[in-house]
């Protein structure tokens, strides 16, 4: 853990926070003056193989904080441990004595037909996606109850929405994400909580790069295979999802909890 001097504001909690997604709100949520949480598993995993941040993109994105002024804590843990995430969460109520924002982003995607998976590729993405969202949630839940306020804003996908070939398995976490959104939504309304999925298409980050090595080819083609945005782009970029997390985590989109907010450059409308 690592952390600058204690300052006052909105405290946003983000996991898979080292590079990507991750890493573009975090820096928008400090440019909005949120102090920050940044959780990154900052190693490699067996699957499914290709790089994830580590600990110096960690590092790097503590200093970047500091920088426009808000306090970073960093920690390196895996949202599948939940000992770890308890501790965590913990210590952040200690250091802020609030959390008013959860993003859960940490997760992971790959290939593989549905019947030629193996249980071990199955049980990593269910338990990455969708079963460390909510290990996370359940630590972070009772803190926003106790202030009465908060936002839960999970990163689903355009797969939380449609069916997609050789990535059941991904579309089943990201589905489930949606039924949890709509479950906590319900549960959390009468404690001033909103919960929210957001479904970006095809995002430029390292993940692209990564799959792309796996499948022998290129991002780009990687982003093709999916092809189908109405709007003449491969992709969006990580600061397009930002920017929808930092207006749905506002006072702004106050009324809009149990929704789906779809970021797709018009993919789900083919």
């Amino acid at each position: 853990m690592s952390g600058g001097a204690k300052l006052t504001g909105k405290v946003a909690v983000v996991t898979g926070a080292a590079h990507g997604q991750g890493r573009a709100t975090v820096l928008a949520l400090a440019r909005d003056g949120f102090q920050i949480v940044a959780i990154d598993v900052a190693q490699p995993l067996e699957y499914p193989g290709y790089a994830l941040g580590t600990s110096a993109d960690l590092d790097s994105l503590r200093a970047a904080c500091l920088t426009l002024g808000v306090d970073c804590l960093t920690f390196t843990a895996d949202v599948r441990d939940n000992e770890a995430i308890s501790a965590i969460v913990a210590a952040v109520v200690e250091r802020f004595g609030q959390i008013d924002l959860l993003f859960n982003n940490a997760g992971i995607c790959a290939y593989g037909l549905s019947h030629e998976l193996t249980e071990a590729a199955w049980d990593a993405m269910l338990d990455i996606n969708l079963k460390g969202a909510w290990i996370v949630a359940r630590h972070v839940i009772p803190q926003m109850i106790a202030q009465r306020s908060g936002v839960i804003i999970n990163n689903s996908s355009v797969a939380g929405l449609r069916g997609m070939a050789r990535l059941s398995h991904y579309a089943a976490s990201k589905w489930g994400l949606v039924g949890l959104t709509k479950s906590w939504a319900i549960e959390l309304a009468p404690h001033g909580i909103r919960v929210i999925s957001i479904h970006p298409t095809g995002v430029n980050t390292p993940m692209n790069d990564g799959l792309a090595a796996l499948e022998g080819a290129t991002p780009l083609q990687i982003a093709e295979r999916s092809a189908g945005n109405l709007l003449s782009v491969p992709w969006v970029e990580p600061e397009d999802v930002a920017e929808a997390v930092v207006f749905l985590a506002s006072d702004r989109a106050r009324f809009v909890t149990g929704s789906q907010f779809v970021l797709d450059a018009g993919l789900l409308t083919r």
